[in-house]
């Protein structure tokens, strides 16, 4: 099945990437293929391990400070429920600070953190670029800090020793392909974004520049809302899209699942119920998002999940790292798109991102080294 969604894929992609009669049909054939097994691959098995396969020994009794951009996000849970199941192994502490979504107001998160007398920090869905005094002061007490979704790209940056998760750029690009896979002369794409973070807007810049080079994809708008804005707020950019572009709205793409959420209630439902829209998400693999993949009504049909409760472990691993005086992995999960087409598996079933790939047990080989 997913094979035949990856053959209409080629279709389109044709129209995305070569409208122009003056490209060579080889080229155009062989630009096709690269981005044909781009797809591919994303959508395959996420059974082999493709991470670090050494490192240091796991240090113990460490006491650990995750710093939340908003725990009412399931990711973000997700992600901490992760970090401290691998923390647990060795005993470390690991506490916790809510910013509730309100981390970039007033004196940098990290110095709170700081005060509770950490070994070291998770910054979480949180923008790095608003914690540069926190970072100095971290820097001069010797904490390390490393961060999930912190940056524009993952990587190591000045006060950062590691900042992990999907390249954002990647995830979108992804997304959109996906998107346009049933472009025809009727689909009217609006494109839902979040500049709030440099990690967000990396992704909202790379949808809008895939759709508009799509030759059968009608832009009707590119609408900023940021999240967590208010349900009724949403509820009232549904009612003008539908007012202005009435049936021509047929489609849209997502920075996150969480506007996908937010379709979902009854309020908006039925203002959107004419459009038979048509959805994809560019992250990050909500609970809620996998629900709807398994229901073949949802507007969603597609998803980039990310494995946080993996991120959670290479979170935990990354900062033991940084406690030996070991170089950063660089790792970053391959970029993984979900359908309704591969749900059955790597935790499709349990509506979740659980890569099959032993994850555990490859980070077990060398944190507990048996010689």
């Amino acid at each position: 099945m997913i094979q035949k969604k990856l053959a209409i894929f080629l279709g389109a992609l044709l129209l995305l990437l070569f409208s122009s009669s003056l490209l060579a049909q080889e080229n155009a054939m062989q630009a096709m293929g690269k981005a044909n097994a781009k797809v591919a691959k994303a959508a395959s098995r996420k059974n082999h391990w493709e991470g670090p396969s050494e490192g240091p020994k796991l240090q113990t009794k460490k006491r650990i400070v995750f710093i939340g951009g908003d725990m009412v996000n399931t990711v973000i849970a997700d992600l901490f429920k992760g970090t401290k199941e691998a923390a647990a192994l060795a005993g470390w502490e690991v506490l916790l600070i809510d910013c509730r979504g309100a981390c970039y107001q007033g004196a940098p998160v990290i110095n709170q953190a700081i005060g509770m007398k950490p070994d070291g920090i998770i910054l979480a869905g949180v923008d790095a670029t608003t914690q540069a005094k926190g970072f100095a002061k971290a820097q001069e007490k010797k904490i390390p800090v490393v961060g999930w979704h912190s940056l524009s790209k993952p990587g190591p940056v000045e006060g950062l020793f590691a900042d992990i998760g999907y390249n954002p750029r990647e995830a979108a690009q992804i997304a959109a392909l996906y998107g346009v896979t049933e472009a025809n002369s009727r689909t009217g794409m609006v494109i839902l974004t979040d500049n709030s973070t440099p990690y967000l807007a990396a992704k909202s810049a790379a949808i809008v520049e895939i759709i508009k080079q799509c030759e059968n994809c009608r832009l009707l708008s590119v609408e900023e809302f940021v999240l967590p804005d208010t349900a009724n707020k949403f509820q009232i950019l549904m009612e003008d899209l539908v007012k202005r572009f009435g049936s021509r709205w047929t489609h849209a793409i997502a920075v996150n699942d969480a506007y996908f959420d937010l379709m979902e209630k009854p309020s908006v439902a039925t203002i959107i119920a004419g459009n038979k829209l048509k959805g994809m998400a560019a992250g990050d693999g909500s609970t809620s998002a996998y629900v709807r993949l398994h229901n073949p009504n949802s507007v969603q049909i597609g998803t980039i999940p990310e494995p946080v409760n993996l991120e959670g472990w290479q979170l935990v691993d990354e900062l033991n790292r940084a406690f030996s005086g070991v170089a950063p992995t660089g790792f970053s999960m391959p970029v993984h798109l979900v359908t309704d087409q591969n749900l059955a598996f790597d935790g499709g079933a349990k509506n979740m991102f659980e890569p099959e790939n032993d994850y555990r047990n490859q980070y077990k080989k060398y944190w507990f080294p048996k010689n």
